[in-house]
């Protein structure tokens, strides 16, 4: 008597988050090497000589200075052979040394990126906080008076320039009322201190300087009330616009119909139904706040990554820019993945799909 073997073993079955979490993961870096060679294609599209933006005159009359800057650079290569050791070093975590300021882009980086978390972290909070209780607060009393004033408010936010916002808030408290210091991110009399996470409040009170992270805070009190206004306006409108179209489903009105607390429908099935877009609209926000913002930074003198931008674009300082080019796109990338995977555990449709 002949058996059949059935043996071929079946393969282990990969959970459905596992895949979502692999799939979400080949996008990330399918979309972090494309941002690379677009920013690479820019970048060489930007006018301007870099040659001429970085020697002197003396400098570019002599053909040897002229040449020996192209070929530490590597301005003398074909642009694909450019490219290629660019992505090569890309890997290795060598982001170029800026030509600027004569030291690796990276480290300029991490010098700059804590300065920008240092405002864009609390700003975040607070604006997530607030946009969803204003939001809420409008889109439960749609029509009305405090609708109509919260609507007006955000249009207000989102349509000041955040330049002028900035000089506004800073002649107010600083040169008005003395409430709060000027720029920087200490006062001239007080020295940072010992570099543990790079923010200086915390790096001050693990190294028992309450004064000086005291006064960390004062400074980054200004940037951090300008970044919310402008944040909490947008974030008002989208969570608002969000619930309002949660409050026309049939499964709202069925809630209030049996009778349920108005506090267990609003928490439990309005803003959870319209928490993934939410989600989608509040990592946007936290990835621009680490771009940098360019206009506030400069108002206030704050060392971030938005004025090293501005710096390098400056100098047109093509190592500098790319690196900053690359760590923008890799934050957006990563913030997504981020909200992608919180979209997976939220909602198991999400997974399944």
């Amino acid at each position: 008597m002949t058996t059949v073997d059935t043996g071929a073993r079946r393969r282990p079955r990969v959970p459905p988050f596992v895949r979502y979490l692999a799939r979400r993961l080949a996008i990330a870096v399918g979309l972090l090497l494309g941002s690379t060679l677009v920013g690479f294609l820019l970048v060489q599209a930007v006018p301007g000589d870099p040659v001429a933006a970085n020697l002197s005159d003396e400098a570019l009359g002599d053909p040897q200075a002229v040449a020996a800057f192209e070929e530490r650079w590597g301005l003398d290569e074909p642009l694909p052979v450019q490219y290629l050791t660019y992505l090569a070093n890309l890997v290795q975590g060598d982001f170029g040394m800026s030509q600027h300021t004569g030291r690796p882009v990276l480290e300029d980086l991490l010098d700059h990126v804590p300065a920008t978390l240092e405002i864009a972290v609390p700003a975040f909070v607070l604006s997530v906080l607030l946009g969803i209780a204003i939001g809420m607060f409008a889109a439960l009393r749609h029509g009305k008076a405090a609708d109509q004033a919260v609507r007006v408010g955000s249009l207000l936010g989102l349509s000041t320039p955040p330049f002028w916002m900035s000089l506004l808030v800073l002649y107010l408290f600083f040169f008005v009322l003395g409430l709060s210091p000027g720029g920087g991110r200490l006062s001239p009399e007080f020295s940072p201190p010992p570099a543990v996470t790079g923010l200086y409040p915390v790096d001050a009170l693990l190294a028992g300087e309450p004064m000086v992270a005291w006064d960390a805070v004062q400074h980054a009190a200004l940037p951090v009330l300008v970044l919310t206004l402008i944040t909490t306006a947008t974030l008002v409108r989208f969570v608002r616009s969000a619930l309002l179209e949660v409050l026309r489903k049939d499964y709202i009105t069925a809630a209030h119909a049996k009778g349920l607390p108005a506090r267990t429908v609003r928490y439990r099935h309005l803003l959870r139904a319209g928490l993934v877009q939410i989600m989608t609209m509040a990592g946007l926000t936290f990835a621009s706040m680490l771009a940098g913002t360019v206009l506030i930074e400069s108002v206030f003198a704050w060392p971030g990554v938005g004025n090293y931008a501005y710096a390098s674009a400056s100098a047109l300082d093509r190592p500098a820019i790319l690196g900053v080019t690359v760590f923008v796109a890799a934050a957006y990338i990563l913030i997504n993945l981020v909200v992608d995977l919180l979209y997976g555990l939220a909602d198991p449709r999400i997974r399944l799909s």
